[in-house]
């Protein structure tokens, strides 16, 4: 269960994103797309999480494959740091998947489990890397957008490669490169201070009451196959359970408004967030480095908000589902963008290195 180079390509390949609130994984066959999966894991509960969730994932990723992993988990607080948390991963998918298993450290390229903790500086969060290097393959000149349950990530890709400014969590968060909101987890509370309601500015209360998912979910814009985690009082999700949680972010009970005022304010919300991306992507834009043509591609949960960035900036979106389509079996399409990063490792893991 170790990494060995390989001068060919290889039959079958998985490519993993362990997060720290999801596992991706996709199946690579003969360089085709066969396959992908995702599913919640609380990560933040340790490593007898992921066990349960592997042990819950369709048969073939128990089958013998090489193995390409990427993570995002390794920041969740059950790990002591970083350093310790791509070490504990490493190891485990070394003890666990059966087969090769390499690691992706991104600008570092693949390495082998037991090299990771000594590259944790470029193995760490390093899964938005093997996306843009994926679409720089596809598209030499784009700005790809992957919003997901939690973050987004707007990396700049230029002439065929990733060009981002920053690297680890904390230079592409000032870089705007790294936002952290997304479709499903974010605290309604991160969007904005305030929001109108009625005719009037009203503060919003500084507790999770709600998520963005509920905002997503009022619209009818969040996929039931994207809506995994749980709410934020561990309750329902119909639209009345949506709306008294949203209310809750007023000071209001749900009984105080109409169906129209609770949409109304999911879509102020919504908009707040489009702010926050398109304030990162004219930030990424104005380097001057990406031609006025370039496109967006768009991917994760929540293209479809990435889609309406595109949008905003003039410029038109393709899904990364779209790009690698004539690699993509039909049965894979639906989730092939929402699992971006495991599907990138995974076809860069199937095509043997220059040289």
């Amino acid at each position: 269960m170790t990494h060995r180079p390989s001068s060919a390509p290889l039959r079958r390949v998985i490519g993993w994103d362990l997060g720290g609130v999801h596992v991706k994984a996709a199946l690579v066959e003969d360089g085709r797309v066969r396959a992908v999966v995702q599913a919640r894991c609380p990560l933040w509960n340790g490593l007898p999480a992921l066990d349960a969730t592997f042990a819950g994932l369709p048969d073939w990723v128990r089958e013998p494959a090489r193995h390409a992993v990427t993570m995002t988990g390794e920041l969740t607080d059950c790990f002591s740091d970083r350093a310790d948390g791509v070490a504990q991963l490493a190891g485990w998918a070394a003890g666990t998947l059966p087969g090769e298993v390499a690691i992706y450290a991104g600008r570092a390229g693949l390495v082998a489990p037991g090299a990771a903790a000594a590259q944790a500086a470029d193995v760490a969060s390093a899964n938005w890397h093997a996306t843009a290097a994926l679409v720089g393959t596809l598209r030499p000149d784009a700005l790809l957008v992957d919003v997901g349950s939690t973050t987004a990530d707007l990396i700049p890709v230029v002439g065929g490669r990733p060009c981002a400014l920053g690297y680890s969590d904390a230079e592409r968060l000032e870089t705007g490169e790294l936002v952290y909101t997304g479709v499903v987890r974010t605290p309604v509370l991160a969007l904005a201070r305030a929001a109108p309601f009625r005719g009037r500015r009203t503060a919003l209360m500084a507790e999770c009451f709600a998520t963005t998912a509920d905002i997503y979910r009022l619209l009818g814009l969040l996929p039931e196959a994207e809506d995994q985690q749980d709410t934020a009082d561990l309750k329902g999700k119909s639209i009345c359970e949506t709306e008294i949680r949203l209310a809750r972010m007023i000071g209001r009970d749900r009984h105080e408004g109409t169906g129209g005022d609770w949409t109304a304010l999911a879509g102020f919300f919504a908009e707040a967030q489009a702010r926050l991306l398109h304030d990162a992507a004219g930030l990424i834009l104005s380097r001057g480095e990406l031609p006025d043509a370039a496109p967006v591609v768009v991917c994760g949960a929540g293209r479809f908000v990435a889609a309406r960035l595109a949008g905003r900036l003039g410029r038109p979106a393709e899904d990364l589902a779209d790009l690698v389509a004539p690699r993509l079996a039909p049965e894979a399409a639906a989730f092939a963008s929402t699992c971006g990063p495991a599907l990138a490792v995974g076809l860069l893991a199937a095509v043997p290195a220059a040289g």
